[in-house]
């Protein structure tokens, strides 16, 4: 049975990996791998009673990923409907490409930390279609945007999938991991950063033609700046909200969520509804990505049955012995992190590693939450803020490696040798 389970695992993850060449959605391969994996266990095991008893627990805990999400992603989307976010982008404006570089770097990576990193770089790379005319200079740009997205999403709990995945786990908590990672995922960014800025020094910025005015969604100034320092406000509060009640993030984010309804209701419920329409939280609920969301389900589910059946144990003792260095084991997850989604990557790991022997804030855990965070970046297609960037921007895949990669991979042993120097004196 175990062979059969460790077989279909790894055609799935490889369907999940080849997503864009096989041309079919990871969501499906997700769910076929999850659906086999349990059927096979189920059927293998005999013990109806104790299969339902696994599959509650590991659905408990993959629903409060997924609901953590679904508010997160729509309090983004309600935010972006009010055109939240040129609160931000307004205040963007430079002659300098260089300085327009590091503005646009600083900016993704907080903006990311608050609320993701695929939203921000959808948020930033289309700020730069109004900023700059220059297509291979926007491209840069596209790079930098999707390693400071990342970095920044690697040091809160909520700015990436992988870090949240690991804070409602119990791994880490949300001061530790912001205190801990934050120099790591900074240094991950300003490398990079630094080196592009020298290569475009004395340029300038070319802007494009304004096409006149553009009619945009029926929100004054008060409507937007209300709903935008909302919603971060939600998003920012939610950790302080697990720390002062102890209840699932899941519970905070969908409290918030609530009341960011109720407030978009009361604001515009005089208009009439061909203009509130777009505006409300409703509309928002359509516009998230829920094949992201089925995704997620798919493949948590599809690592629980390697967790409940021992062999993700069994893998963690053979590293220790083969490799010896958790260190080491951490760097290699973060690197193939760039080829495979690292999704499954941290629900591996966190089927690996018992939570008894390694406790919440172990080295392990911190680590993990940079590496996985940050390694995605070293490909376009190892991060959902990659694939994004190369679909908004058209990047081809080899041009990202020859420009981009290089780049990317000095920023994330940069970090990783900050992370390591810095731990003796802040544990």
């Amino acid at each position: 049975m175990l062979t059969t389970l460790v077989i279909i695992f790894i055609l799935a993850y490889a369907a999940i990996a080849l997503e864009h060449p096989l041309n079919i959605n990871k969501s499906a391969s997700a769910l076929i791998g999850a659906g086999l994996l349990w059927t096979i266990y189920a059927v293998s095991v005999g013990d109806t009673h104790l299969v339902s008893e696994q599959l509650g627990e590991s659905l408990m805990g993959t629903a409060q990923i997924v609901f953590f999400l679904m508010g997160a992603m729509t309090i983004v989307e309600v935010v972006d409907a009010h055109n939240g976010f040129e609160v931000i982008t307004a205040r963007i404006k430079t002659a300098k490409l260089t300085t327009l570089l590091w503005q646009i770097g600083f900016v993704t990576f907080f903006l990311s930390a608050i609320l993701d990193n695929l939203t921000t770089t959808i948020v930033m790379i289309s700020l730069m279609r109004k900023l700059l005319a220059n297509h291979d200079d926007r491209l840069f740009f596209a790079g930098i945007i999707v390693i400071a997205a990342n970095a920044g999403g690697a040091w809160t709990p909520i700015g990436d999938v992988t870090t949240t995945m690991l804070w409602i786990g119990g791994q880490i908590t949300s001061l530790a991991i912001m205190k801990n990672v934050f120099l790591p995922s900074l240094a991950n960014m300003l490398v990079p950063l630094a080196v592009t800025a020298y290569a475009l020094r004395g340029r300038a910025v070319v802007a494009p033609q304004r096409a006149g005015n553009v009619q945009g969604r029926q929100t004054d100034v008060f409507e937007r700046n209300l709903m935008f320092f909302l919603g971060l406000g939600i998003l920012v509060a939610v950790p302080a909200f697990k720390t002062a009640t102890h209840l699932p993030p899941f519970m905070g984010i969908l409290f918030g969520l609530g009341i960011l309804w109720l407030v978009g209701d009361l604001l515009h419920r005089h208009k009439q509804e061909e203009a509130r329409q777009p505006l409300t939280l409703v509309h928002a609920l359509s516009r998230i990505d829920m094949s992201s969301l089925v995704f997620f389900i798919g493949i948590l589910l599809a690592v629980a049955t390697l967790e409940h059946t021992h062999i993700l144990a069994s893998l963690a003792r053979w590293l220790e012995h083969t490799v010896g260095r958790q260190d080491m084991i951490v760097l290699s997850i973060g690197l193939v992190s760039a080829i495979v989604d690292n999704v499954p990557l941290v629900a591996a790991a966190m089927g690996m590693y018992d939570l008894a022997l390694y406790p919440p804030d172990h080295f392990l855990w911190e680590f993990l939450a940079y590496c996985a965070g940050t390694g995605g970046s070293i490909l376009i297609i190892g991060s959902a803020a990659g694939v994004a960037a190369m679909g908004l921007e058209k990047i081809h895949f080899f041009w990202y490696v020859r420009r981009i990669s290089g780049l990317a991979l000095l920023g994330y042993f940069a970090g990783a040798g900050v992370y390591l120097l810095q731990y003796p004196f802040l544990h």
